[in-house]
């Protein structure tokens, strides 16, 4: 299985946008045309509906809810079911406060599932220790959780050992060069607004097995120095310094990608922004952002021509696989305009969609909508798999 280095299993997907929408919403449809003329449609289907799957609550048996983040390991599937869970680990409205990691075959059958106290917001698979990682609690009182599917036992639960110096949270997970790198969500949410120089944008997350507490350690702030990477508006290589107030997922970028190959990447989806970092691993690691045309979640680069791209619809409360002709190092994002800085609190409304599958351009930060053919899909955290 070919996938990227470091988030290995939380390679995301990607679909080529070449084509065009038939007026209507749900008949939309998307294709592109090979060197022969002929033309190939992506298509989207169901692959798990959150219906009939349980789990345990206080109150009694309920089904699972808000399928958010999505990874993989040993050709299985994991997603992160929030169940009306707040950000701060707040309870739903039946009183319920436990998310579900529920894992699946390819065929989208459940196999086992795990409860985790609080919000699920970050799921990433570490294939070298054979264990899943979830962080719960974006906002605020923020813990992570270490799951090992092999064994079947429960999610060992770790606190960090300090409170969080972002005054905020914790979400997306990448595992890159052996270090685990956590986004620092939500800064601020406990203290002075976002951004603050003292406000890391990235935890090095290091576990102690015995005390079951997880070390902490910036790697790079929310206002450090970075050159700007957009390759038109001629600003290309100037230094500046960040502002960001919304750190979310990341990812590592694959060594087949046309830009930033082997990077580490952080998505401040808010500012419409992206943050490269090479040299992750050295003391004084070197940032570029690119600036988007649009606030995304999740991100993918296609490794080859065929595949799958698994992704999870809050709203719909579903996950969908859509499958087509892949384009080798593309980028693909989920675009969340509902989530940029500025949004109406009325949202969808004008001018602000809701969730779509959108092809970026790396080299100008452009976000183009990709159709497919299918139910439509609000895209929110993305999963390829070749």
């Amino acid at each position: 299985m070919e996938l990227a280095a470091g988030r290995v299993n939380k390679t995301f997907a990607g679909i080529l946008a070449a084509g065009s929408m038939i007026a209507g919403g749900v008949g939309i449809w998307a294709a592109h045309a090979n060197a022969s003329g002929a033309v190939h449609a992506f298509t989207s289907r169901v692959f798990v509906s959150a219906d009939g799957i349980m789990h345990p609550t206080a109150s009694g048996m309920e089904a699972v809810a808000g399928p958010d983040d999505i990874t993989a390991l040993h050709h299985h599937i994991f997603v992160g079911f929030q169940n009306g869970v707040g950000p701060q680990g707040q309870a739903s409205t039946t009183g319920n406060t436990d998310s579900t990691v529920v894992e699946f075959t390819l065929t989208g059958h459940e196999v086992r599932q795990w409860d985790v106290v609080g919000k699920a917001d970050g799921l990433t698979a570490d294939p070298l220790d054979d264990r899943v990682i979830a962080t719960v609690n974006e906002d605020a009182n923020s813990s992570i959780y270490l799951i090992d599917p092999v064994s079947g036992g429960q999610a060992v639960h770790y606190r960090y050992d300090k409170a969080l110096p972002s005054d905020g949270g914790t979400d997306a997970i990448s595992v890159y060069h052996r270090m685990v790198l956590v986004s620092a969500s939500a800064p601020g949410t406990t203290g002075s607004a976002a951004p603050r120089s003292k406000y890391p944008a990235i935890y090095r997350v290091v576990f102690h097995a015995r005390s079951h507490v997880a070390k902490i350690k910036s790697l790079f702030g929310d206002e450090a120095k970075a050159r700007v990477a957009n390759r038109t508006g001629g600003q290309q290589g100037m230094r500046v310094h960040l502002a960001l107030t919304d750190p979310d997922s990341n990812e590592v970028v694959p060594a087949y990608a046309h830009r930033f190959a082997g990077d580490f990447m952080l998505t401040s989806q808010g500012d419409k922004e992206q943050i490269f970092v090479t040299g992750a691993v050295s003391v004084y690691p070197a940032l570029s952002v690119l600036k988007l045309s649009d606030s995304v979640d999740d991100t993918a680069w296609p490794s080859g021509s065929k595949g799958a791209i698994y992704t999870t619809d809050n709203g719909a409360n579903t996950v969908y696989k859509i499958t087509g002709p892949f384009k080798r190092g593309s980028v693909y994002v989920a675009d969340t305009p509902c989530d940029a800085n500025g949004a109406p609190s009325t949202c969808p409304g004008p001018g602000f969609t809701a969730n779509y599958l959108g092809e970026l351009n790396p080299d100008t930060g452009v976000i183009d909508r990709v159709h497919l053919h299918g139910p439509a899909v609000a895209a929110q955290g993305m999963l390829f798999l070749p």
